[in-house]
């Protein structure tokens, strides 16, 4: 895989942020596709195009307002309070976002001359999201595949890993402190720590808490990135 080229669906948080470090360590060739549906806070595409410029690689936004239109929620919507009712989806789950972004991004990919596509995805810390699971994932690469005739692979680094080993691997990258200070995972729209309340910082908070609990072998919590 190291000689060739690959696409990072990139929103600047914690996960996307990990693949794209992932990313760089495998491919020789990486770029960032971040789409702009109107999501709460304009300051997530800010913090993507800094990262990418940090790491040096290219990034291209779309416009992707469309599904601001259709899918009205609490990820698109100032005036809708987050919340999770028991036996229901998070109102922040978008109907449709992976579907879309990953068929845009292997449009994108293809005129790029890449086949690899990367996404920040997890079944274990999915929060029930449907278009997290790796079912999904392996259904849609078969349909892209079939539908442009093209040999995408979708990787999904993180399918199968915790949040306390989804830091592990953001150390084990030499990504750890970057990540931790840099990224934007917060409903709220706060970098770093966040804000503390939302579920998407309760989650991360917890994970890091876990593996910075964790035994080391030997590896450094203070390494900052390798950008």
């Amino acid at each position: 895989m190291k000689n060739e080229k690959a696409i990072v669906v990139f929103s600047g948080g914690q996960d996307s942020t990990t693949c794209l470090f992932w990313a760089k360590k495998n491919y020789s060739e990486v770029e960032t596709i971040t789409f702009d549906y109107g999501q709460r806070h304009k300051l997530e595409i800010e913090c993507a195009a800094s990262i990418a410029q940090d790491v040096g690689v290219q990034q291209t936004v779309l416009d992707m307002s469309l599904l601001n239109q259709l899918a009205p929620n609490a990820l698109t919507r100032h005036d809708v309070e987050i919340s999770h009712e028991e036996g229901q989806l998070p109102n922040t789950f978008v109907d449709g976002r992976n579907l879309l972004f990953l068929s845009f991004a292997a449009i994108f990919a293809k005129q790029r001359g890449a086949r690899h596509l990367i996404t920040g995805v997890c079944e274990t810390d999915f929060s029930g999201y449907p278009d997290c699971r790796d079912l999904f994932i392996k259904s849609l690469n078969v349909t892209l595949n079939l539908s442009m005739d093209y040999d995408f692979v979708i990787h999904t680094p993180l399918m199968w890993l915790n949040k306390a080993e989804t830091w592990q691997l953001s150390d084990e990258l030499g990504a750890f402190e970057y990540i931790q200070n840099r990224t934007l995972t917060c409903y709220n729209g706060i970098i770093g720590s966040g804000c503390g309340e939302c579920p998407a910082c309760k989650l991360r908070k917890t994970g890091l808490d876990q593996y910075l609990a964790m035994p080391k072998d030997g590896l450094s919590t203070q390494g900052g990135a390798q950008i």
